[in-house]
């Protein structure tokens, strides 16, 4: 390793943020770069560990220890091309990503794990600024022509490793601009659209082609798929989970993907054509305690809201590992984002019973109750029971609705294909193969594995478009995360 007592010598450091403040006043993003110093510190604590279990915790196979040694011995191409070799898009994962490589660290056994989310995001931004990152102009072209549905970042990966391959890539997005998720449903603030335009216009010029406003199965033919060699469905888990109890009817409850997207369409300049739902000046109430919640969190603060409570069913999270989430496995443990920095009164172990509206049929409480969980032997709560007397009105007067996605859209395109679906509604795919009942058509991302992580997804992409060129091509010119790369 380029400094073998770095461990030893360096504590872990995260980059500076702006003040709170300061940052609820606008949608960018708000945490600042290493300097030159610092950046190579971080990169120092990897240690020489033997046996790399962040390689096995990243869903990419990222090969993290040698891009780590690129970084504090300054060679940031070959960090860049270490990078780049596993990961279509550190930009987008170096912001937004949970690093289940970090909780896998070797170092993380008995001190803070290495910053490896940060250093990537770093690496890829050099390469931009140093002119690194460049269009993959196939030369070799297959003639084969594969339609893409979806441009989250399952599509955008999927599409981006076959014009690696030599095929001819269209993708197809039923929204206005490219992006998916990465566009309308993670905030500016949390990554900026511009790094996702960026990208974007590389892929366009390495001659994958983008058409947007283009529902396939609605305003675009479900026939028109028939013109190529292969399809892959990346349409996402679009479909969210609600909560049915009396009053979800009332104004001013809402599904949480509605909320966001309104918002990083205003940021974004883009047409809004329904009701408009805002928070400046209320009292919100965000249901869910996931990632989608604390985007809510953020959003609500930066609206103006005259307040912010978030709920969580389950009980507090513990704080440090416990004998259920051993090392090296991706423990579930109290999160506080940036968002709840900003401001938020967090609850747990509370159910919501009912929506409670006025004469007008708005909004303006919600009735709860406190839960008792029952935990097993390790510590996980298996059931709980209601807390008798506990139950009471909170103020409110909007509610989102963050409790996740059950699967993706049948009406339309799935229903019109006729694919298979699995017991939970998702695209039946396996994923050795990610290919559906359908001889040439596949699956990737969390339409076949059901709502995940960025980093899922992309992976799920870049294999299923391996599988995909194996079945045009008789064998794959692309990458298994399985292969071994040797830097040396």
């Amino acid at each position: 390793m380029g400094k073998p007592t770095g461990f030893l010598e360096y504590e872990r450091t995260l980059p500076q943020k702006d003040a709170v403040e300061s940052r609820k006043q606008n949608y960018q993003e708000f945490v600042q770069p290493y300097s030159d110093d610092q950046l190579s510190n971080q990169a120092a604590r990897c240690m020489n560990c033997g046996i790399p279990f962040c390689h096995s915790g990243c869903p990419l196979g990222n090969v993290i220890p040698e891009f780590n040694d690129a970084v504090y011995d300054g060679k940031w191409e070959e960090a860049y091309q270490i990078l780049s070799s596993t990961n279509n898009f550190p930009e987008f994962t170096g912001r937004i990503c949970p690093a289940p490589c970090e909780s896998a660290c070797v170092l993380g056994i008995n001190k803070s794990p290495v910053a490896i989310e940060e250093i990537e995001k770093h690496i890829i931004e050099i390469a931009y600024k140093k002119g690194y990152v460049q269009p993959n102009k196939s030369f070799l072209k297959t003639g084969k022509r594969v339609a893409v549905v979806g441009s989250g970042p399952s599509g955008l990966a999927a599409a981006a490793q076959l014009n690696k391959a030599g095929h001819d890539v269209v993708v197809y997005e039923r929204d206005d601009k490219v992006g998916g998720l990465l566009r309308y449903g993670i905030p500016d603030f949390k990554l900026d659209k511009s790094v996702i335009d960026r990208r974007i216009a590389v892929m366009e010029e390495s001659g994958v082609e983008f058409r947007t406003n283009s529902e396939v199965g609605k305003n675009v033919p479900t026939q028109e798929l028939k013109e190529y060699d292969a399809v892959v469905l990346a349409g996402g888990s679009t479909i969210p989970r609600d909560l049915k109890i009396p009053g979800r009817e009332l104004n001013g409850v809402h599904y949480a993907m509605d909320f966001l997207k309104q918002q990083n369409k205003r940021v974004g300049n883009s047409a809004i054509e329904v009701e408009e739902i805002h928070a400046k000046g209320k009292n919100v109430l965000v249901i869910g305690g996931g990632d989608t919640g604390s985007d809510c969190v953020g959003t609500s603060n930066r609206h103006g809201a005259q307040s912010v409570t978030q709920f969580e069913l389950m009980p507090t999270p513990p704080q440090t590992r416990t004998e259920a989430m051993p090392w090296p496995t991706y423990p579930m443990l109290l999160k506080t984002t940036t968002s709840h920095e900003e401001g938020c009164q967090r609850h747990w172990s509370i159910s919501t019973k009912e929506f409670l509206g006025d004469e007008n049929g708005n909004l303006r409480a919600a009735k709860v109750v406190d839960l008792a969980w029952e935990t097993d032997e390790t510590g996980r709560p298996i059931k709980f029971a209601e807390v008798e007397g506990s139950e009471r009105e909170i103020p409110c007067e909007l509610v989102t609705l963050a409790m996740g996605f059950l699967n993706p859209q049948h009406e339309g395109l799935l229903q019109q294909l006729g694919v298979d679906l699995d017991p939970r509604g998702n695209v039946l795919a396996s994923e050795a193969e990610y290919r559906t009942n359908i001889s040439n058509v596949f699956t990737a991302g969390d339409m076949r594995r059901g709502q995940s992580l960025v980093v899922w997804a992309i992976s799920e992409g870049r294999e299923c478009a391996r599988k995909v060129d194996e079945f045009l091509m008789g064998s794959s010119v692309l990458e298994s995360k399985e292969a071994v790369y040797n830097y040396a």
